[in-house]
């Protein structure tokens, strides 16, 4: 049966993983497990290239927790050690009017833009907005929508804005329920989106757009022969019809995931504004 997932954490077995693929764990208010393969070797096997992915878990991303100011900030300390100096592009990757796909466009309607900032002749006493990073901040919907695909939208944006990396956001897929609305992957490699869900589109990575694509994801679906799998512990025939599964409070999980990301995004782009600051934002 085909694994269905974008999680590097379920791609990899820790009884045989192979000599390039080296795991960390660390954390305080996340579980944080931090994968590192050296090279392209595990590509066929595990479908995961050369590069970190980190994957920061915690009981449950749909409910306020008395942690969040620390959530945000250990996110933010997270993503921060994957960007460089430097203007940045966000991207909320999805489609907005499906709630288990809406975590890009949501998050990045609260992402602070400020690239315009920077060539306003009028901000006068506010001269503090332009020691901000340059920050811009699109949603380009799906293919569906548009009839282009998103890579082509980014890198288009990508040649006139010149960035220094991008950021993209997106709804993922696992195989493990207990992931579902728990799990934050970061990783360095960017991302196909669709992939988890065998709707894989033009990828968005380095290797595309000659700069670095970090991919930043919720997962929001799994595989129904999954969930039937780990119920009943029996092989399930895979020509018999399938289909993915959402949480029943998708509508709570899209809504807050997004808005800590986003607060974990603008810490890491914005590391002299402080969690209150950024709060005033939504």
């Amino acid at each position: 049966m085909e694994i269905r997932t974008d999680l590097a954490l379920e791609s990899i077995s820790v009884e045989d993983m192979p000599e390039s693929v080296h795991i960390r764990t660390r954390g305080e208010i996340f579980r944080i497990t931090e994968i590192i393969i050296d090279d392209d070797s595990c590509l066929s096997s595990i479908g995961k290239g050369k590069g970190r992915y980190i994957t920061l878990e915690y009981s449950s991303l749909s409910c306020f927790s008395e942690n969040y100011k620390l959530m945000a900030e250990e996110l933010a300390q997270e993503l921060s050690a994957l960007l460089p100096k430097g203007e940045v592009l966000v991207v909320g990757l999805g489609n907005n009017d499906i709630t288990p796909d809406a975590i890009g466009p949501q998050t990045t309607s609260k992402v602070l833009a400020t690239r315009h900032l920077h060539d306003n002749p009028d901000i006068g006493e506010m001269h503090f907005l332009t020691s901000l990073r340059r920050v811009s901040a699109f949603a380009g919907g799906v293919m569906g929508q548009t009839g282009i695909e998103t890579a082509e939208i980014v890198r288009a944006i990508a040649e006139e804005l010149r960035p220094a990396a991008i950021i993209a956001i997106d709804a993922l897929a696992c195989t493990e329920i207990s992931r579902l609305g728990t799990t934050i992957q970061l990783t360095d490699t960017g991302i196909s989106p669709g992939s988890g869900v065998s709707n894989e589109r033009k990828e968005l990575s380095e290797k595309l757009f000659g700069i670095p694509v970090i991919a930043v994801g919720v997962p929001t679906v799994v595989d129904m022969h999954t969930i039937v799998k780990s119920l009943t512990g029996k092989k399930i025939n895979g020509e018999l019809p399938n289909m993915m599964v959402t949480p029943r409070d998708i509508d709570r999980l899209t809504e807050r995931a997004s808005q800590l990301l986003a607060f974990g995004i603008n810490l890491a782009l914005q590391p002299t504004l402080s969690f209150e600051d950024v709060r005033g934002i939504f």
